[in-house]
């Protein structure tokens, strides 16, 4: 890592800090500090389950504890046990609590203003263009990825997504029934494996890998939800199997697509594969690729 690099983060946490006031307990003059000001933010007006809360602030259950205990005492939420699941509990604000929300709205407002205000036009719109794309890529940072089983909830809700998908995009729709499509076993180890990505939490993307004996490895089923893409996880996904399929002894990855996934084969072009003549019977591709991998680097 860059040291250089280390430190221009480091400087870029101390001014952001400093300038939103995340130091002060009184965070935007009000009587809570900013991590009590997030939860009523996140809690929205249809509530949410305490786990979801952790999972989007990032934050350990014994201090969100705290804060709800705190904002439940003053009034502003109510913390309620599933009738069926006592372990789920929803978050939801009172009136007091969404009275609390709009004045931190306002607050919030005013803060975005005395950022700004000083500037010229030209260095507001090159702050607000930085901050963009600095929320872009600490968000495209949070992304996890994990090997699940194919038939993890999480596995089957991205696949039925990127089914649906596909039948809205093809021109002649998309039946899974015809598709050749791996069975469960083919994406499970030793025979392959299932990858999912997450957003605090949430599924955002999926790629599996069929790792056949004696023959090349490839991908299957990639796919990003349209509200993750533009943070890179196509690429990401591309080389996370990448490395994987090297470390089971593959030398050769292949992949095919379907005409109309315009982006998608800019991406295989870019990131190394080569166009090949078909190698299967896909009904729904047009577009077949291999690329060459190299064998991990010996520690």
């Amino acid at each position: 890592m860059n040291p250089a690099q280390i430190e221009q983060v480091r400087r870029f946490n101390r001014t952001v800090t400093e300038r939103v006031g995340a130091l002060h307990d009184r965070y935007l003059g009000r009587e809570r500090p900013i991590g009590a000001a997030r939860l009523l933010w996140e809690t929205g007006d249809q509530g949410r389950d305490v786990r979801q809360l952790r999972e989007r602030l990032g934050l350990d259950s014994g201090y969100v504890s705290r804060l709800l205990r705190s904002l439940e005492s003053d009034g502003l939420v109510t913390v309620e046990r599933h009738q069926r699941d006592k372990r789920v509990r929803t978050v939801r604000l009172t009136e007091a609590g969404r009275a609390e929300r709009a004045a931190l709205d306002g607050r919030s407002d005013e803060l975005a203003g005395s950022l700004l205000d000083p500037l010229n036009p030209r260095q507001r719109a090159r702050l607000v263009d930085a901050m963009a794309e600095v929320e872009r890529l600490l968000t495209a940072a949070t992304v996890t990825m994990e090997a699940v089983d194919p038939d993890h909830p999480d596995a089957e809700h991205c696949l039925r997504s990127y089914f649906t998908e596909l039948q809205e995009r093809f021109d002649s729709g998309f039946d899974p029934a015809l598709s050749l499509l791996p069975d469960a076993g083919e994406l499970r180890p030793p025979r392959g494996l299932f990858v999912v990505a997450r957003l605090h939490g949430e599924p955002v993307g999926c790629a599996g890998l069929k790792l056949p004996s004696g023959a090349p490895a490839e991908i299957k089923r990639m796919w990003v939800a349209p509200g993750a893409r533009r943070l890179g996880l196509g690429r990401r996904f591309l080389a996370e199997l990448e490395t994987r399929a090297a470390g089971h002894g593959a030398r050769v990855l292949r992949l095919d697509t379907n005409k109309t996934l315009d982006a998608a084969i800019a991406l295989y072009h870019s990131a190394g594969f080569q166009e090949v003549s078909a190698f299967n019977d896909e009904p729904y591709a047009h577009h077949w690729f291999e690329k060459q991998i190299a064998p991990p680097a010996q520690s």
